[in-house]
Formats: C-alpha cells, structure tokens, sequence
C-alpha cells in the first residue's frame, strides 16, 4: 500500500521527547513507524510517511506532545516549489473544489506575518478554484500554510519579500487538531483536590504515562507514588495502578479517606486504583515476577525531598538481650530510616523492574543528572542482565537536569526476588578507550548522578573551583 505524508505540528515544549513519545505510541496502537531523521527536535514540525490516515489520527488523539496534524500536499524551500507541488498533488484536494466549505490559515515559526501578507499568499492558492462558501467558525476543510525561518527573532515579513530564506514553507489539509493535548489543564495540579511539594506537573505525568504504554487491561505499579501524579495519569489511559511509598503520609493525607483515593475520585479514575501500601522496596513483600505491564516512577533525589531505606545510619553495639516488656502507651512503632544514595537507589530499581516486569515491560522513571559532567556510559551503572534502554530523554534545567529513562524487559528469563543488601556493587566503569585497551590503571567514571543530592546544594562546583583552602 502506498504511503502518503503528513505534517505534524508540534507544542513548543519538551523537544526532546517527541521521538520517544510517537515511537511509544506507534508501538501501543501496533503500527510501523520509521522515523529516523526525519524529526529534528529543534523544529516545530516533522513529517512522516505512513500507510493509513487512521495511523496519523491515532497519534494526534494520544500525543502530548502534537498540536494538530495535516495530510501534506506540498512543501518546499521558496512558494513556487510549493505551488508546482501543489499542482502535482491534485488529485488529493480536487474532491474537495464543488461544494466544499473552507478556510485558509497562514502561520509562521520564528517569524509574524501581517495580515496584508497572509490575504497575499492565501490569493496566490487561487488556482486551486474552491466553489464551496468560506466558513471562519465551522469549515469542513482547513487548509493550512505553515512558514518557518530559520532564527528570525520574531521578524515582521510584510511581503514576498525573502522568500529565499524560507527554511521550509509547508501546505496541507488539517486532518485533526491534538486532541490528547488538553489534557495537560484536566490533570493542572494547582487544581487538583490532593497534592504536595514533590507533585509532578501534569504535562511531565502525561508524557511518562505515554512511555508505558497505558491501556485498558494493563497493571502499572508506581513503587515511590508520594502524592500519585503518575497514578492518574495512566488509570485515565485505562491501565489498573498500585502503589506503593516507604512514607505513608504522602498516599494518606490528613482526612480519613487517603489523598489520593479523593484525587483519583476527582478524575473519575478512583475504580482503578486498585491498593496502596506502605513499604521500603527494599523490604518488599513480592513473592512473584512477572506480575506488572509497566512500573512508572520518579524516584525521590535529595532536591525537595531526599530517599530513604529502613535501616540505622549507624549499627547499635550489640548489648545483652533484655527480657520482653510490656508497652504501656499506644504509640505506633516508627522504623528507623537512613539514606538512600540515588544511584544505589536507581541500580536497585532497575533490578527490581527485571523481577517484577512480564516479558516486554516497561520501566519508566526520572534521572537526575549534572548536565556537564553526563555521559551515555552513565547508565551501564544501573543497567543489569536482561533490560535495555529504548529511550532517554532530557528535561534541561540548566546546571542539572532529569533524563526521562525508559528501559525494557527483554527477556522472558524468570528471576528470584532481589535481595538487594547482598547485591554486589556494580563494577566500576572506566573510560571507554582506555577499558579497550585493556589498561587497568584507567580513571574510574563516576556517574553524573551519583551523589546528585550533595552536588546540587553545593551548586554543581567542581574541587577545582573552591579555590585555596
């Protein structure tokens, strides 16, 4: 079957994601999609070449991340390569000149176009020969040109005038606007019943809920939930959540129905959740894998609040064993808790995912990382037998970011429950060209987000920039 292109139009947000998210989605629905190069994050637009229009509909309905999708007809660097291709693609818009109602849109990226320049172009398509009535509020076709240049800062084109520095003009027929996109006010946390400090914005929530593969039927597990952000999210999409927190202050709340049963009610999604308990995942209480679709999580990282593992921070001396005493008041017994290094903590996880996924699922979690300092080798520290990175997406904050991590189960090997106190330290990874060269002498690579906590308050110095002591 013939493939036909389309334009999609992206929200200035979150470039980075984009691929991961159309190649998620693609895969959820269980069409092809061949993107390569063909998506350059820095633009707003992409094209893409796929064999059903449904395909294309399918994603404006589920991508966060698409402002609206077009049937494409032409595209090129000046308006008469556009006009020639227009001609060419008759066949695709000439059922539409008898009777039709229209109207025709004219934008541009990195530039303003005046409203005299936009009546100018939208004369030019004159050809085209539309019969029907034009209709501004409720047209059954949209017909769309698209000017993008390159760095324009904003520049005003009152005419034709440098047409040559057209990076790319784009034309086409509006198929459907994103319609998954206002999700990102449904789920606005400022409007939510239940939240706190740590609360993931909603547009963030969204995007990692696409990253599992949310559906009807599936069972997600969140094992650091806090305030269930991602909870809501991927129940909307369909998908049955459980979760879980070492602190269960942050699932209950202060009233007697737990926050995040009133959130979930809130949204209509109360039915899915299906439990929430309190325990360390170091102390879990999984006696079998193979049990959850997707485990989706932002793991608490030291910024606003920092992880903990039961445990003392330091071992008592052990005294001589007293006998039993009865208790005498009814305060509840409170663990000692101690803390939890993010890349212990990230290792961990990883192979927690491995015991707990089916064959195929997915682990989607956040990253923090000392942008400067990153590496691609930084994930091999956390990595284990059997689990494969498949995206890796980066939230700039300047200094530091978080990389939006998603690795996938691909084994169908059974694996016993972690133990995670006896887990062998991952062996340190050294330089890449020196490890193959076999010198054993090599700096050790410490990963970006190892102690991401202690070099976040001390703001991301180097030693070399504290000066003398």
């Amino acid at each position: 079957m013939p493939s036909q292109q389309y334009l999609i139009v992206f929200a200035q947000a979150h470039e980075d994601f984009r691929v991961p998210e159309l190649l998620s989605i693609a895969e959820l629905y269980g069409f092809p999609l061949n993107i390569e190069n063909d998506i350059d994050p820095s633009r707003p637009f992409g094209v893409l070449d796929l064999e059903k229009e449904e395909h294309v509909r399918l994603l404006a309905r589920r991508c966060i991340l698409i402002k609206s999708v077009y049937e494409l007809y032409a595209k090129g660097c000046t308006y008469e390569d556009v006009h020639r291709q227009n001609r060419a693609s008759r066949h695709l818009w000439e059922k539409y000149i008898p009777n039709t109602s229209f109207k025709f849109v004219v934008n541009g990226y990195n530039h303003s176009i005046s409203k005299a320049r936009q009546r100018q172009v939208i004369e030019d398509f004159s050809y085209m020969g539309f019969m029907g009535t034009i209709d501004l509020l409720n047209p059954e076709v949209t017909l769309g040109c698209f000017e993008e240049y390159p760095n324009g800062h904003r520049t005003v084109r009152l005419e034709h005038k440098g047409a040559s520095e057209f990076r790319d003009v784009f034309f086409g027929r509006l198929l459907e606007q994103g319609s998954a996109r206002p999700l990102i006010q449904t789920f606005d946390v400022k409007k939510r019943q239940y939240f706190g400090n740590t609360s993931m914005e909603a547009e963030i929530s969204l995007l990692m809920a696409n990253q599992t593969l949310a559906s009807p039927g599936k069972l997600i597990y969140d094992p650091f939930i806090g305030t269930g952000s991602m909870a809501y999210t991927t129940a909307h999409f369909g998908a049955f959540v459980f979760g879980s927190d070492i602190d269960g202050r942050q699932m209950r709340g202060k009233e007697a129905q737990p926050g995040i049963m009133r959130a979930a009610a809130q949204y209509g999604v109360r039915q899915r959740i299906l439990d929430l308990c309190t325990f360390d995942i170091t102390r879990n209480p999984w006696r079998c894998g193979g049990l959850f679709d997707a485990i989706i999580t932002d793991p608490p990282y030291g910024v606003r609040a920092g992880a903990k593992r039961l445990g003392r921070k330091k071992e008592r001396v052990a005294d001589s064993p007293l006998p039993p005493q009865p208790r005498t008041d009814v305060q509840q017994y409170v663990p000692p808790t101690k803390p939890y290094e993010l890349s212990a903590l990230a290792a961990d996880l990883v192979i927690l995912a491995r015991y707990l996924l089916k064959p195929g699922g997915r682990l989607v979690f956040f990253l923090p990382t000392v942008i400067d300092e990153y590496k691609e080798l930084d994930l091999d520290s956390v990595l284990c037998d059997g689990m494969q990175v498949i995206a890796n997406s980066l939230q700039d904050f300047g200094a530091w970011g978080r990389r939006l991590i998603t690795i996938r189960k691909a084994t169908s090997r059974s694996y016993p429950p972690p133990t995670f106190d006896s887990q062998p330290v991952p062996p340190a990874l050294r330089d890449g060209d020196a490890e193959r060269e076999g010198n054993p002498s090599s700096p050790i690579h410490v990963p970006a987000h190892r102690d991401f906590r202690e070099k976040y308050f001390q703001g991301f110095k180097k030693p070399s920039d504290a000066g003398p002591s």
